[in-house]
């Protein structure tokens, strides 16, 4: 993802986590986060090493101080299930990793063009 911001020069801060725990504590200004700014979108893998991705959404969608963020969940799996789990928890899209790095350059262009430059997205 950080790989993909910079090919395409985004103009928009990427704050990155490695696990369910931070990116919940990130979200939550919590510990080391206490300062962050709160993220207008949050790009979401299912694949974390902790707490699963799903667990995750859960928790953002269900607090009321998180729940506007929109969430743009990124996975490699195509498996039915996980992206109906998505969208009964209310993600805001599931996009299915493409494995080469030019496609996916092409998908993150797209998800920056529509959600940080279309939409309007409700502030903090």
């Amino acid at each position: 993802m950080k790989e993909a911001f910079q090919e395409i020069s985004v103009p928009h801060r990427l704050n990155v986590v490695g696990t369910g725990r931070d990116a919940l504590q990130f979200l939550r200004r919590e510990g080391e986060y206490a300062e962050v700014p709160r993220p207008d979108l949050m790009l979401l893998d299912l694949k974390l090493p902790d707490i699963h991705g799903l667990e995750v959404l859960a928790a953002v969608k269900s607090d009321s101080g998180l729940r506007r963020i929109p969430v743009v969940v990124f996975s490699s799996s195509q498996d039915r299930k996980e992206v109906l789990e998505a969208y009964n928890l209310n993600a805001n899209s599931f996009i299915t990793k493409p494995v080469n790095l030019p496609d996916f350059i092409r998908v993150v262009r797209g998800v920056e063009e529509f959600w940080l430059t279309v939409v309007k997205l409700p502030k903090e």
